[in-house]
């Protein structure tokens, strides 16, 4: 088989399985990485890392190409689950600044005509 086919099937499949964690990164945005543990990231992580140095021992740009791209999106993936807040905190937050402290903080009870 020619040596162009056979990198092109590689890119394929490194574009493939690198961008099958943007949805992950979009899931953890939105709703945090609290289902997600630091070992599992980490490990996948230096997985990667090992990928990528096998990439170039070899000479491989597709496995270089995806192992790089992929090892952004797990830094990435940890930098949001150490900085997301759930959105109901950002607000508690921003409250209490203003308020000064939580004791001064009552919690708003919507109307019953808000309710319906």
């Amino acid at each position: 088989m020619d040596k162009s086919v056979v990198e092109g099937i590689g890119f394929v499949a490194a574009a493939c399985t690198t961008f099958s964690f943007v949805p992950q990164i979009v899931k953890i945005r939105r709703q945090g990485g609290r289902d997600l543990s630091y070992p599992m990231l980490v490990f996948y992580f230096v997985g990667l890392m090992f990928w990528l140095g096998y990439g170039i021992l070899t000479n491989s740009l597709a496995v270089i190409a995806a192992n790089t791209v992929s090892g952004i999106l797990v830094l990435t993936a940890i930098a949001l689950k150490i900085t997301w807040k759930d959105p109901s905190e950002r607000v508690l937050e921003q409250k209490q600044g203003e308020a000064g402290t939580a004791e001064n903080v009552e919690p708003e009870i919507p109307e019953l005509s808000e309710v319906r």
